[in-house]
C-alpha cells in the first residue's frame, strides 16, 4: 500500500502507562482502516487449508514413527522435536475450525477430526462453542471468558505451574475418554460434570460449559465415542504388550511436548492485564500480541496465523493465510503512533520476561 493511505492517529493514541486497560477508548480510525483494507481477504482457500493440513500431518506422524524406530538416540530426539512442531501445527487448525464457515472448505472439519482430533484426543467440539465466547465483545477478559486469567497480576509461582501442568494433558485426556466417557454414560450426575468441566480447551477454572443441543450434540457424541474407543484401544494395546511400553512413552512424550508448546504460546498470546472489566475492542487488541516478521521463530511456536493473534482479535473472520497480507496493508496505512503498532513484539523471550516481571510486582 502507498504512503498516501496513512492515517494520522496521534490524537487517538493512548498512553498505556497512564490509562487502565479497560478504559482505553476505541480508536475508530484504526478499526475503520482495518476493516476497509481487508474486505477481499475474508475468503478461505480450500487448497491452502487442505495442503497445509496434509503436509503437517504427514511430517508429524512420519517424524513420530522415526522417533520410535530409529536406533540412534540423537536422531530420535531430533525426530521427536520435528514431530512436536509438525503435530502442533496440525493441531492448531482447531482454531481455524471455530471461525470458518464449514461450507467454505467442505469436509475440512471431518478430515481434521479423523487425522488429528480423534488420534490426539482433542476433537473439535472441545473448542467449538467455547472459543467464540473468548471473542464475545462483553466477555473478553472477564470472569465469563473461558480463555482468560489475569496471569500478569497473579503470583510468580503461577507461571511455572501454568506451564508444567500442561505436560500431564495427554494422560488426563486418555483418562477422560477411556474412563470418564463410558462411566458418564451410566451416571447423569457424572455426565453433567464431564460436560461442564472436562469437555473444553479452557484455562479459566470458573468456566462451566453448557450441554450441546441438536446437531451439535449429535456430532459431539459421534466424536466422543470415537475418542473413547481410541483411548480404550491404546490402554489395551499397552496393557497386553501389543504396543511396547517404550513406544507408548515416546508417543506420550511427543504429545506432552505439543501440549507444553501450546501452553507457552498461550502464555504470551495476551498481556493478561485485565482484572475482569469489560473492555473496548481497541483495549482487547492492545491486551493481545502480534509477533510479525522479520522474526522467523514465531512461525514454529505460533503457527497457522497465531503469530498475528492481536490482528485476529481485531478481524476474527480472516483466514490464517490472509493475516500476513492484512498486517502489511494495515501497518502501511496507519501512522506510526497508531495503537495498531503497539501490539507488535519482537519475540518470545521478551514477552515471557514481561509477564514474569509483572508477576513479581503482583500484590
Amino acid at each position: 500500500m502507498t504512503s498516501s493511505l496513512r492515517i494520522d492517529a496521534r490524537a487517538a493514541a493512548t498512553d498505556d502507562a497512564r490509562v487502565p486497560t479497560h478504559r482505553i477508548a476505541d480508536d475508530k480510525a484504526m478499526l475503520r482502516v482495518a476493516a476497509d483494507l481487508t474486505r477481499e481477504l475474508n475468503l478461505p482457500s480450500p487448497r491452502v487449508y487442505r495442503a497445509d493440513l496434509i503436509a503437517s500431518v504427514a511430517l508429524g506422524y512420519g517424524a513420530l514413527a522415526a522417533a520410535i524406530f530409529v536406533p540412534s538416540t540423537g536422531l530420535a530426539v531430533v525426530a521427536g522435536l520435528v514431530a512436536v512442531l509438525a503435530l502442533y501445527r496440525a493441531l492448531s487448525f482447531i482454531h481455524e475450525l471455530t471461525h470458518m464457515k464449514h461450507s467454505a472448505v467442505p469436509g475440512f472439519r471431518a478430515g481434521w477430526n479423523a487425522l488429528v482430533g480423534v488420534p490426539m484426543l482433542i476433537p473439535s467440539f472441545m473448542y467449538e462453542g467455547v472459543h467464540n465466547l473468548h471473542h464475545a465483545r462483553t466477555r473478553y477478559g472477564t470472569s465469563e471468558d473461558p480463555e482468560y486469567l489475569p496471569l500478569a497480576l497473579m503470583k510468580p509461582w503461577t507461571l511455572p505451574v501454568f506451564i508444567l501442568v500442561s505436560a500431564l494433558a495427554p494422560v488426563a485426556l486418555i483418562f477422560r475418554y477411556a474412563v470418564l466417557t463410558p462411566l458418564s454414560a451410566l451416571s447423569p450426575m457424572l455426565r453433567t460434570l464431564v460436560v461442564e468441566r472436562y469437555s473444553s480447551l479452557s484455562i479459566n477454572p470458573a468456566f462451566r460449559r453448557r450441554a450441546p443441543e441438536g446437531e451439535s450434540r449429535r456430532q459431539w457424541l459421534r466424536l466422543e465415542t470415537a475418542c473413547g474407543i481410541w483411548a480404550i484401544a491404546l490402554v489395551l494395546l499397552v496393557a497386553t504388550g501389543t504396543m511396547p511400553l517404550a513406544t507408548f512413552v515416546v508417543v506420550l512424550g511427543v504429545a506432552s511436548g505439543v501440549a507444553v508448546l501450546n501452553q507457552v504460546r498461550t502464555l504470551v498470546a495476551h498481556l493478561w492485564e485485565n482484572e475482569g472489566e469489560v473492555m473496548t475492542v481497541t483495549a482487547q487488541y492492545l491486551d493481545t500480541v502480534n509477533v510479525p516478521p522479520p522474526t522467523l521463530l514465531p512461525a514454529l511456536w505460533a503457527p497457522v496465523g497465531l503469530r498475528y493473534h492481536a490482528l485476529h482479535h481485531l478481524l476474527p473472520g480472516l483466514p490464517y493465510h490472509s493475516l500476513g497480507e492484512a498486517h502489511r496493508r494495515i501497518s502501511a496505512a496507519l501512522d506510526d503512533q497508531s495503537p495498531y503498532h503497539r501490539a507488535s513484539y519482537p519475540g518470545l523471550p521478551g514477552l515471557v520476561h514481561r509477564i514474569a516481571r509483572s508477576t513479581m510486582g503482583a500484590r
